[in-house]
């Protein structure tokens, strides 16, 4: 089933259920909730489930759009609808503001900030007075269109709904784009995201927006729908609430935070009903059994109960192979010097007192495959790192095309036409392989993610996926286009970060350990697709334990130890050479 016919199914369901003779009111009121809560909980789907930034603070940014346009509309007798923009401004500024502190924390650093500046919002509403402090601000207006006015939950139930599904449809697009891929790619760390492209700071901000606008909606529909705005609702308990809403329903699932909402409300007001009668009042056993619930739903489906029933579905999506006749821009770049491509001087690299990169010097030919090898420990890695800027060297020079690159950030070293693989596999698991592979397309589009919640980047989007499926090709991985990354071999995973590095469309290719994993013929393939690839004006740096592989490959090898650079020629030459021997190939060899 399309995912644009079960949005309309949905839409029509939700419309008809308020027609339905004999709805209790009771129903409509918790249809309301679960609305409001599928605000926020989508908000966290993208901010926690995919963007991998864990917040507890999620109420308050309800409390800023409650707040605002109960302020506008009693204090200065604003129109409701007109509040709305400022609500979702308002909203969007305080994520602003917190988000650029927020976004830089890590670790069990950044759900403990969300959580201390949600606690201190909380007081802050509670104590201003022209928020009323404790008692809140009473007397907010309905809703209205024309002499309608939305007085009852009824009436307003209608609004909530299309607010729903309108960003469910907003983040849905988001996500299915250039920038949403940016943001998936934010989940597996931000080092190989940088290495294609990706800004992960702006990627990072612009979740926490939207996440932030999103509850700011929510806090605008429920002033309105309550007539009354108070502190409470908007604490660090309701915060927490709306993280287990997004996990329960799925986190890393627009749709499962709807259903999170649905099945947290539904299970909170069932057992506030009956668990009193049962146990004569005893007591808030609701809350002791509420937990119990919750944990064991995490336990019966940890993904989230979205995953879980979609798994049980008969029908599954079908992806519509990209159109690979449609050709992406190739990059500008400067034209590949008379010299060396790429030239390293005297780098040297320092963690304290150990020395990993020692003072090595060598450089890289155009239309020239090296191969940099060693032990364990040589210092072959972090001479890649160097290269790319993910770390920073602590003296030398490393020039590309002419141009010093020591300082430059990751983003720039693509943009100029650097492209690499990792030692170990940075795909991202629940992504295809054709996503997977777009990514390394990033710089090469242009949309942003008003375009792309708007549908306005179709054309550069069918672009990027063609690019894609044309290095999926290339690579020899056409018939897994479709396939998760994470079911793949190993092997088959560093074939796929060949492709997405190929999508850069780079003048240089690092690659980290291509052939392992790799069988007998998958790395004769691989071998041939380096030779064509070089033979076509591509250079090639490699790092390999695989020395057969290397020998029969490699124009010229640089050899490190320890750090040291021990020699540098052609294969025959290190073959033979007594240090390498020694160092690298055993005494016996």
């Amino acid at each position: 089933m399309s995912q644009r016919l079960s949005i309309a199914i949905f839409a029509i369901v939700m419309a008809a259920l308020p027609l339905i003779p004999e709805m209790p009111p009771y129903w409509i009121v918790l249809l309301d909730n679960i609305g409001l809560a599928a605000l926020v909980a989508m908000g966290l789907v993208l901010l926690t489930g995919v963007g991998g930034l864990t917040s507890f603070g999620q109420a308050a940014f309800c409390g800023f759009g409650a707040y605002t346009t109960a302020v506008l509309t009693t204090q200065y007798g604003l129109s409701p609808w007109l509040s709305l923009p400022a609500s979702l401004v308002v909203s969007g500024i305080a994520a602003v503001i917190l988000g650029i502190v927020t976004v830089r924390l890590s670790g069990h650093y950044l759900p403990l900030g969300t959580l201390a500046w949600g606690i201190g919002l909380y007081y802050l509403f509670s104590k201003l007075e022209f928020l009323g402090r404790n008692d809140g601000i009473g007397r907010v207006p309905p809703l209205q269109i024309g002499s309608y006015r939305m007085l009852d939950a009824g009436s307003i139930y209608y609004a909530i709904w299309v607010a729903v599904i309108a960003s469910a449809i907003l983040t849905l697009n988001l996500l299915d784009s250039r920038t949403g891929r940016g943001i998936r790619a934010l989940r597996r760390g931000h080092i190989a995201a940088e290495a294609f492209g990706v800004a992960t700071g702006c990627s990072k901000l612009l979740v926490f927006i939207h996440a932030a606008v999103l509850a700011g909606l929510s806090g605008w529909l429920y002033a309105h729908f309550q007539r009354s705005v108070m502190p409470t609702p908007f604490g660090a308990q309701a915060g927490i609430e709306y993280l287990f809403v997004a996990v329960v329903g799925g986190a890393g699932y627009v749709w499962g935070g709807v259903l999170g909402a649905a099945i947290v409300v539904v299970l909170k007001e069932v057992l506030q009903g009956y668990l009193p009668l049962i146990f004569g009042g005893q007591g808030q056993l609701e809350i002791i059994v509420f937990g119990i619930m919750l944990v064991a739903l995490v336990q019966l489906a940890p993904g989230g109960v979205w995953p879980w029933l979609v798994g049980l579905l008969p029908f599954k999506d079908k992806t519509q192979r990209p159109d690979t006749s449609i050709a992406l821009a190739v990059p500008a770049r400067a034209a590949a010097p008379a010299g060396p491509l790429l030239r390293i001087d005297n780098a040297r690299k320092q963690f304290g007192g150990v020395t990993a990169v020692n003072d090595v010097s060598f450089d890289v030919g155009a239309k020239e495959i090296l191969a940099l090898i060693g032990p364990n420990g040589a210092g072959k890695s972090t001479t890649f790192n160097l290269i790319t800027g993910v770390l920073k060297a602590t003296s030398g020079k490393v020039t590309f095309a002419g141009q010093p690159i020591i300082d430059a950030a990751p983003q720039t070293i693509t943009q100029l036409g650097i492209a690499r693989t990792f030692q170990h596999v940075k795909l991202v698991p629940d992504m295809t392989v054709l996503e997977n592979v777009a990514i390394g397309a990033h710089l090469r589009g242009r949309s942003g993610a008003v375009a792309s919640m708007l549908r306005l980047d179709r054309a550069d989007e069918a672009a990027l996926l063609a690019e894609a499926a044309r290095q999926i090709e290339r690579v020899g991985l056409g018939d897994q286009i479709d396939q998760l990354a994470g079911s793949l071999s190993l092997g088959q995973q560093r074939i796929v970060e060949i492709a997405r590095a190929l999508c850069v469309n780079p003048m240089l290719l690092l690659l980290d350990e291509p052939a392992a994993g790799l069988r007998h013929m998958e790395k004769q393939r691989l071998a041939a697709l380096l030779r064509q690839l070089r033979d076509g004006g591509m250079s090639v740096l490699l790092v390999e334990h695989d020395m057969g592989f290397v020998m029969d490959l490699a124009d010229r090898i640089v050899v490190l130890d320890f750090g040291t650079k021990i020699a540098e020629g052609v294969p025959d030459a290190i073959k033979s050479n007594p240090d390498v021997i020694r160092a690298y190939l055993g005494a016996t060899a």
